[in-house]
């Protein structure tokens, strides 16, 4: 009983602090991405294709959270995006607290659109609320289709799905009837995109969606 307290407590504290950022965001006219995802899923290339699609005065920036190192946010900010590192030093996902703390090394008055890579993990990054608009699920063809019926939490979680890599289909032999089917299962009515950002498959559709539900083009 005392564990459960004390993650409680974890919880409600970030919440908290989570609600600050959503607050900071929102009077600076930013709207946050979540982008939760395993390991090489595609996460850093699915915000630059993102990116590179923005309509002309848009602009967009990154806040990269990894264990360690600082290669994701190298490859964004050589692109010219506004990007910030963090790294978690062997957490598993970004918090609140984490992401307030790198704030400061942004000008929200100059962003419209702000990304936030979290760690690659699909467990836990779907508990820790950091203040975001948009939790995005990035799961991939090489991963295998049944990812939603392993981690439903995850696929519950989310406000759109992408399912990037298709190119690769054939070669996997990914089911995509039996992803729809396992993603339904947990999150009925959730957007699904089938993208890949090798060959563009699929972008253009999710960023006309996004930009609708921002609404960052004024």
């Amino acid at each position: 009983m005392a564990k459960i307290a004390v993650v409680k407590e974890i919880l409600n504290a970030n919440d908290q602090v989570a609600a600050e950022n959503r607050a900071a965001f929102a009077g600076a006219g930013v709207f946050v991405l979540n982008l939760m995802a395993s390991p090489g899923a595609g996460k850093t290339s699915v915000i630059l294709a993102t990116a590179a699609r923005l309509p002309q005065g848009v602009r967009p920036a990154v806040i990269e959270g990894d264990l360690a190192s600082s290669i994701d946010a190298d490859t964004v900010a050589a692109r010219g995006i506004p990007v910030v590192q963090i790294n978690t030093g062997g957490s598993c996902h970004l918090d609140a607290p984490m992401v307030r703390a790198a704030l400061p090394h942004l000008r929200l008055d100059e962003i419209d659109l702000l990304l936030i890579e979290n760690v690659g993990n699909l467990v836990c990054t779907a508990d820790f609320a950091l203040g975001a608009d948009v939790a995005v699920v990035v799961a991939s063809v090489p991963e295998g289709h049944d990812k939603p019926y392993k981690y439903p939490g995850m696929f519950a979680a989310a406000d759109v799905v992408l399912l990037n890599k298709v190119d690769l289909l054939e070669v996997f032999e990914f089911d995509v009837a039996y992803f729809r089917r396992g993603l339904a299962m947990v999150n009925p009515d959730v957007p699904l995109f089938l993208v890949s950002c090798r060959t563009g498959d699929g972008l253009d559709a999710w960023v006309e969606w996004l930009l609708d539900k921002s609404r960052v083009v004024k």
